[in-house]
């Protein structure tokens, strides 16, 4: 074979080899055989955390909430007393004077 025909044989076993090796380079972490297209997997879930419940005891005294109830706000009172004065039967004008000496008294 002469010289000119194994030039092109020379460089295209050349090209080849050195494609294939940046081929390799470009795989993720230089690993073949994975897949691109499927994300790494999350981590595993922390186990849940197993208590012991609460069990009330027979002979425990009672606990009472002895604070007393929060006061409604100045609308609702008023709301209240208007519609209790609406119950008895008194006219607009009497219910206005009603519901403000009731609003203000509660």
């Amino acid at each position: 074979m002469s010289s000119m025909k194994r030039l092109p044989i020379f460089l295209a076993l050349i090209f080849t080899l050195l494609a294939g090796q940046a081929a390799y380079a470009q795989t993720p972490n230089g690993l073949l055989g994975g897949s691109l297209l499927s994300p790494p997997l999350p981590p595993p879930l922390p186990p849940p955390k197993i208590g012991v419940p609460v069990v009330p005891q027979l002979d425990a005294p009672p606990q009472y909430d002895y604070r007393p109830a929060p006061r409604p706000s100045f609308s609702d009172r008023v709301a209240r007393c208007l519609d209790e004065g609406a119950a008895a039967g008194l006219g607009p004008g009497d219910r206005a004077a009603y519901s403000r000496s009731c609003a203000n008294q509660q």
